[in-house]
């Protein structure tokens, strides 16, 4: 909680701490800090506009903004998902978005419209493309966002 941009100084405590969750989350996935600093930020703040007052204190309330492995990180080290495309797949909840091969999808959405969004903000921030399924597992549609395009 002593380590973070200087941005995020005037942010009520709550914020920060989700900020800070959410971009060292993202830097262990392998985005680089020019780009979790802004996503972090806007998450967080989204986060906290929606969270209640009680979820807001049982959030401050934990000790550790994150449980971290022995290695020090809460994710293993997969920079490989920064080259494979966002796919936005069915999932219990409505609709996942996660890189192909991950483990976890990285958000879910009851929305399809949302995920898809989604999805293409990732791969297109990644380079990559954003490849959206059916119900049945069928590719329905393909986003590309190339680095060289």
């Amino acid at each position: 909680m002593n380590d973070y941009p200087s941005s995020w100084k005037n942010f009520e405590k709550s914020v920060r701490k989700k900020a800070i969750e959410i971009g060292n989350a993202m830097l262990d996935e392998g985005y680089s800090e020019g780009r979790a600093i802004p996503i972090a930020t806007e998450k967080a703040k989204e986060w906290h506009e929606n969270a209640s007052s009680e979820e807001v204190e049982d959030f401050l309330e934990e000790g550790n903004t994150q449980k971290r492995s022995e290695e020090g990180k809460k994710y293993e080290d997969r920079p490989e998902l920064m080259e494979r495309a966002e796919l936005v797949t069915p999932h219990d909840n409505g609709w996942a978005v996660q890189a192909k091969g991950a483990k976890k999808p990285s958000e879910v959405f009851s929305d399809k419209t949302e995920a898809v969004k989604r999805a293409k903000e990732i791969a297109e921030n990644k380079g990559t493309e954003a490849v959206i399924k059916k119900e049945d597992g069928s590719i329905e549609d393909r986003f590309s966002y190339g680095r060289n395009e």
